[in-house]
């Protein structure tokens, strides 16, 4: 096998810390314990689910990255709920499931591509807020099989290249 296709395919579990739900344009993320996802709109319940989503049925974050933006910020924590993702992962490097398939409890998703911050993070997080997301923003994800998600699930990366072939 390739060295570095190799090196591609090691990946750490990691695990589910928080999930959110958007009840309406602009309104606070509401954290939930437990939600359903459905393949091509995403999260039920959530403002955003809808068909047309098709990349950006589900947004991550990883745990990690937002104390490297409260750092940048001054501030000693940023809340998954400020940051408008649905999950909030840690112990996985996210960056790395860019157009990979990978597990969250039940679900099966595709990572599809950067979710960069918009304008609004300079409300959400104050001054600097925006510039401070640049390049910790997540991923976003399509959803290829619906089921339930659960805070403490593993996050497991499936196969690469979004396929479903062996890696």
């Amino acid at each position: 096998m390739d060295p570095m296709r190799d090196l591609l395919q090691r990946f750490p579990t990691g695990e589910v810390v928080w999930i959110g739900l958007s009840p309406g344009r602009k309104q606070s993320l509401v954290e939930v314990q437990q939600a359903r996802v459905c393949v091509s709109t995403g999260f039920e319940g959530d403002h955003h689910a809808r068909k047309g989503r098709g990349s950006r049925q589900v947004t991550l974050i990883q745990a990690e990255h937002l104390a490297a933006v409260g750092a940048m910020l001054g501030r000693e924590t940023i809340h998954p709920r400020e940051v408008r993702r649905n999950l909030c992962v840690r112990g996985i490097n996210i960056w790395a499931l860019q157009d990979r398939v990978f597990r969250v409890g039940e679900v099966l998703l595709k990572g599809t591509g950067t979710c960069n911050p918009c304008a609004r993070m300079e409300e959400a997080l104050g001054p600097g807020g925006y510039l401070a997301m640049r390049g910790h923003g997540g991923i976003t994800a399509s959803v290829l099989e619906g089921g339930a998600l659960h805070v403490g699930d593993p996050v497991v990366f499936v196969c690469g290249e979004g396929t479903l072939d062996a890696p």
